[in-house]
């Protein structure tokens, strides 16, 4: 199990002590570096940064948003990065959800987003094999444009720049059953939101038929501490706020992904507390044996008591998020 470095999106602003720790997970080893983004900074400025001062740590977005860029301009992200970074980049996605992408982005959340993720990922590898100029006749994504409200003057079109690799990893962060599914099939990856060791049950039928290669690479909190508790509060504060307002009371992908793993109840009482206004009871609704399922926190040996767990299942990649060096040397050490 190699492990990941994940970042993460900034909050009011630069988030500072990002580039050494980058730089210190590249020195103990760590196989990748992840950048995310949501409604403020973006994933792919942070990453090239983070390339720029290093040589050998890979650099995967986790994720970039899919309503963010047409699948073509991802593709021109990701294939200038790659030139850059001398061959490391790995392009992670995510559809995100109907609040975001309509709120934010100001576009239609696909009725269908089995279908607009799988014509996405086919444009991204038209122009990765650069084998001929981008053509689909798609529902969400047509090449070139087909609706009524167009000149009809649209020409298929190839990539100027030679991409320096056209198997470029693609990972898909997926939630639902069906979702994940088709993710083993069109993608090189996958990135759980939630993992835990204790119930791959809930994605068993999903993950039945892993090619060769796949990866399967988690994000986890990770902190060596003393005080489990305390250790637990910022896992407790991300659940909070992306179980109870990520998303519309009537669909949020991830309060259903939490009640799939056995939380349906609370996953239920932290939405309404959180919609109610009541942020900080929503938080402490967060029950601890979910937050400290799907996280690696507690003292060294504790850590190295519930890592054995996670390599047990089909995770290739922990992607963990950690506050300090301290524990990013620990995980090392322990993994290796």
């Amino acid at each position: 199990m190699r492990l990941g470095l994940a970042l993460g999106y900034w909050g009011r602003g630069p988030t500072s002590g990002h580039l050494e720790l980058a730089r210190e997970a590249e020195r103990l080893g760590y196989n990748s570096v992840w950048t995310a983004e949501a409604w403020g900074s973006d994933a792919f400025t942070p990453l090239t940064w983070i390339a720029a001062h290093t040589s050998r740590i890979r650099l995967g977005t986790a994720v970039a948003q899919m309503a963010a860029r047409t699948p073509t301009a991802t593709a021109m992200h990701a294939l200038t990065l790659d030139h850059l970074s001398g061959g490391r980049m790995m392009l992670g996605l995510g559809l995100s959800g109907p609040q975001v992408v309509e709120g934010w982005y100001g576009r239609p959340f696909p009725r269908s987003p089995l279908t607009a993720t799988r014509e996405y990922v086919d444009v991204v590898r038209q122009v990765l094999a650069r084998q001929g100029p981008v053509a689909l006749a798609g529902r969400f994504h047509s090449h070139p444009y087909a609706g009524s409200d167009g000149t009809g003057t649209g020409k298929p079109l190839k990539p100027i720049t030679h991409p320096l690799r056209a198997d470029l990893p693609l990972l898909l962060a997926a939630e639902g059953p069906k979702n994940i599914a088709q993710t083993t099939r069109i993608a090189d990856g996958w990135l759980p939101l939630y993992w835990s060791p204790l119930r791959t049950d809930v994605y068993e039928a999903s993950l039945a038929d892993l090619p060769e290669g796949f990866m399967v690479a988690p994000m986890a909190r990770a902190q060596v501490c003393d005080d489990i508790a305390e250790g637990l509060l910022p896992v407790k504060a991300m659940l909070g706020f992306y179980i109870g307002g990520m998303g519309h009371a009537a669909r949020n992908f991830h309060a259903e992904l939490m009640a799939r793993m056995g939380f349906e109840a609370d996953a239920r009482r932290i939405q309404e507390l959180f919609l109610a206004g009541r942020r900080e009871k929503a938080v402490l609704a967060v029950p601890d044996a979910f937050a400290d399922e799907i996280s690696l926190v507690g003292p060294r040996r504790r850590i190295a008591e519930r890592l054995e767990l996670w390599r047990t299942g089909p995770v290739t990649d922990l992607l963990v998020t950690a506050p300090d060096p301290h524990t990013l040397r620990v995980l090392a050490e322990l993994n290796a």
